[in-house]
């Protein structure tokens, strides 16, 4: 399975603001994007349709969008319920696509975790 990476840079997520800012720039979300994980939801659920332009980097159907996320042990440690969130919502978005037939479309490389 082929994947397209983007670079996260946790170190600039301080709070929910700065949480979309670097996501909305990494991924180019549209700029009616809601700033909120509903919104986020909804983008990355369709990060494999060109057509939606909900992401400014989509992958082909199929391929996998692979976020890596640096220093992750620090991000988890300074913004726990941020972290907690991205967890939970990109689980969510690849059970959304499978609920309906659908391939996972987004996976997460963590660096710097430690349990």
């Amino acid at each position: 399975m082929n994947t397209a990476l983007v670079v996260i840079p946790t170190k600039l997520i301080t709070d929910w603001e700065t949480f979309h800012d670097v996501f909305a720039g990494a991924l180019g979300f549209p700029s009616f994007y809601g700033r909120n994980m509903n919104a986020w939801i909804d983008c990355m659920t369709s990060a494999d349709d060109r057509n939606a332009q909900m992401v400014a980097r989509a992958v082909s159907p199929g391929e996998l969008l692979t976020l890596q996320l640096d220093d992750v042990s620090d991000f988890a440690s300074r913004c726990p319920e941020l972290f907690k969130a991205l967890l939970e919502c990109t689980a969510f978005v690849n059970y959304r696509r499978v609920e309906v037939g659908e391939k996972p479309v987004l996976s997460l490389l963590m660096s710097g975790y430690f349990f």
